[in-house]
């Protein structure tokens, strides 16, 4: 339902707590308890048939008794009570539940139907927003609203944290108290049965109290609407997510290297950066990402405003860290101009650094650390600075952090800045000054650089989120008859998984050049085709049942013969017929050995994710691609931008650009063919897998050698297997 109603549950005016108590620890009484106990200004009804007052509030007996109609209704009754008092709700017209009661997922009707599917389908019937159930609720700092069983409340900020874990959710407070972090919003989702995640991004994302998001999250069940919402919302604000669960668990069973090598982990990776959101791997570096958030010009990073780091520090040593921690994670220094580097020289000692890092020098004063910031505040090729300061007898780190913070307010950069105060009780008031001022601290100089370079890679993603509305032009026209023949005829046999010649024409009927390629049946065909083709050729063992030929023993290589080939055929048909004796074999292919001693060997492919759809994979390929694993994947479609950008990031990609002298690839061509593929599967939806692999590439161009492709029936909303003005529908 989008954001409908939920300002009902997000600023409500009043509140009904079903199943408030005055019983120590109840959860009714502990929730009644956060909501009287908290700021807020609305009308709290507790309802309870046995008290006539809870937590010195009178009680109301049932709903039906509320003397108006509740903005927000928390209900933690037990799960056989929910149903009913749902119903009753939305008698009363009630537009916003949060259900805290778990277990709802375990009671089923006579029907079969769980008690939790039930409640949300009443719900949905009726337009009333549910949070939960199994939630830990929802806070509102800025109204004083404290609707959860939290043993914390949570201080007024401009980040909002939603998590799918109740659990976290109380960690994350107790660790905001201890930092000085706030929230404009903290929710628990719970199961999520009618509110999701994208549905509470959505919403605050027009929230102008909200700065930034951060998200826990265990699974999505809608990709493409999560996608949809997130890609609009994180133009506007930062959004950042850890994805637990990274498993591999269900590569195993895959029919091509791309959909063992597409793990779920990887296509959750490619998801959250095609909806411009960056995501974290650790429990740490959520409180990193929040703390640097909250703080001030926290996102004028994330939106691209600097992409080069230049360090201050009275320390070489710390300096230095702070470097290497830069290169590891692919960040680049400012180059200083001469005008800066001859403004610094005025006001430093001669035996200041003379570079970036920019080192004061151990003795330096706070009117020396003002100075030498001041003036790369006001240098217009600095961008995002880092002051770093280690303590020592000669300057009092308070003083220097309230040096540095004058200069903020004076010259009212909106540059982003982080501090570094390295050291424990000695620099504890500092933290407290750039806390209380905003301004991002951290307690070393890797965890500086790394928070830095995380907010680099959310830069990225936006960067990237531009291109995404441009389609594609091919260069060529797509023969999408021979296409919809091909898997056609194979759906109609009932065969899943086209042959290497079918699988090949399927490529060069949108414009992937591929190795010229027959079919045969017997030995003397082979050795027939062969002479036609000409020598060098390849022999490969046609089957069904095979997938990997190569590990089967069903590729022989370089043959130079007709005479070669008729034994090779001979011999191959005895071995697989021992090895394997149930693979059905229906003959040969013949090709052309392709010699092209600079050439790479690269893996194209797709696999559908069953939550996000198509994912298109780019990397080394050959028989070793399981093992090297240097691949990345990118969600479909893609454009030249976007293919681009899913080559650079593999370490293939350096050698493509050339070296020594090897001639660099044509990226070009090799980006056209990821568009290729990516039109491809969004003309025949029936393509559930896809493998080119090898595909050479050099100087020359590309052409791909071997390919397999995996259909199966995909209904559309029109009831088409395909796109509709270009396939007909296929019939199994």
């Amino acid at each position: 339902m989008g954001v409908h109603n939920l300002d009902a549950m997000f600023n409500p005016k009043s509140v009904a707590l079903i199943g408030a108590s005055n019983r120590s620890r109840a959860l009714g009484q502990v929730v009644m308890h956060n909501l009287v106990d908290s700021t807020f200004a609305g009308l709290i009804m507790p309802v309870n048939p046995k008290e006539k007052t809870v937590h010195d509030v009178p009680a109301y007996p049932n709903i039906a008794s509320l003397p108006s109609v509740p903005d927000l209704a928390i209900i933690c009754i037990p799960p056989a009570g929910v149903l009913l008092a749902i119903k009753e709700l939305i008698v009363r017209g009630a537009r916003a539940v949060i259900i805290l009661t778990a277990g709802l997922e375990l009671v089923h009707n006579e029907k079969g139907q769980s008690l939790q599917d039930e409640v949300a389908d009443v719900a949905r019937a009726a337009g009333l927003r549910i949070l939960g159930p199994n939630c830990v609720g929802l806070l509102v700092p800025s109204i004083g609203l404290n609707a959860s069983f939290s043993p914390l409340s949570a201080k007024p900020g401009s980040v909002a944290f939603v998590s799918q874990s109740g659990a976290l959710c109380t960690g994350i407070i107790d660790w905001a108290h201890m930092m000085g972090v706030g929230f404009s919003h903290f929710v628990s989702i719970g199961n999520a049965v009618e509110t999701d995640v994208a549905d509470i991004i959505e919403y605050l994302g027009s929230c102008s109290e909200t700065s930034a998001i951060l998200l826990y999250i265990e699974s999505i069940v809608n990709g493409s609407k999560f996608i949809k919402v997130a890609r609009k919302v994180s133009r506007l604000k930062p959004i950042i997510a850890i994805k637990s669960g990274a498993s591999e668990i269900g590569a195993m069973a895959a029919a091509s290297h791309t959909g063992a090598l597409a793990g779920a982990d990887n296509v959750y990776d490619a998801a959250l950066a095609r909806a411009g959101v960056l995501r974290v791997k650790t429990f740490d570096e959520i409180f990193e990402a929040t703390y640097a958030l909250s703080s001030l010009n926290g996102h004028a990073l994330a939106h691209g405003k600097s992409k080069h780091l230049t360090i201050l520090t009275n320390g070489g040593g710390a300096g230095v860290l702070a470097v290497d921690a830069l290169s590891t994670y692919g960040g680049k220094l400012t180059a200083l101009s001469q005008e800066t580097m001859a403004k610094l020289d005025a006001i430093l000692p001669v035996t200041w650094s003379h570079n970036n890092p920019v080192d004061v020098l151990g003795d330096a004063s706070v009117e020396r650390y003002e100075q030498a910031f001041k003036i790369l505040v006001d240098a217009p090729e600095v961008g995002s600075i880092l002051v770093m300061h280690c303590p020592l007898a000669v300057v009092s780190a308070t003083d220097v952090a309230a040096g540095i913070v004058k200069v903020i307010k004076e010259t009212k950069t909106t540059k982003p800045i982080s501090t570094c105060w390295i050291g424990g009780e000695l620099v504890s008031g500092a933290r407290r000054i750039f806390t209380e001022n905003e301004i991002p601290g951290y307690l070393s100089p890797e965890k500086s650089i790394r928070g830095y370079s995380r907010i680099g890679r959310f830069c990225r993603n936006q960067e990237l989120l531009a291109s995404e509305d441009t389609a594609e032009e091919l260069g060529i026209t797509p023969d999408t008859s021979r296409v919809r023949t091909l898997l056609d005829a194979s759906l109609a046999k009932g065969v899943d998984m086209l042959n290497e010649h079918d699988a090949k024409s399927v490529l060069r009927a949108y414009g992937i050049p591929v190795a010229e390629t027959r079919v045969t049946k017997t030995p003397d065909e082979s050795a027939k085709a062969a002479d036609e083709i000409g020598f060098p050729v390849v022999l490969k063992i046609m089957s069904d049942d095979i997938s990997h030929k190569s590990d089967a023993g069903g590729v022989v290589l370089d043959l130079q013969s007709a005479q070669d080939v008729r034994a090779a055929a001979i011999k191959m048909n005895e071995h697989i017929g021992k090895t394997m004796p149930h693979a059905r074999l229906s003959g040969f292919t013949v090709q052309n050995m392709i010699k092209r001693s600079n050439a790479h060997e690269l893996i194209l492919g797709v696999s559908t994710d069953p939550v996000f759809g198509p994912a298109i994979l780019f990397g080394q390929g050959g028989v070793s691609v399981e093992i090297v694993k240097d691949t990345a994947i990118a969600l479909a479609p893609v454009n030249r931008v976007l293919a681009k950008d899913l080559i650079s990031r593999t370490r293939i990609s350096k050698l493509l650009a050339g070296y020594r002298d090897r001639p660099a690839a044509d990226i070009d061509q090799i980006a056209a063919s990821l568009c290729r593929i990516s039109r491809l599967i969004k003309d025949f939806p029936a393509i559930k897998e896809l493998d080119i692999n090898p595909l050479l590439a050099d100087d020359q161009g590309v052409i791909a050698l071997d390919a397999r492709i995996r259909v199966e029936t995909a209904k559309g909303e029109d009831g088409m297997s395909c796109n509709k003005s270009e396939c007909a529908k296929l019939t199994a």
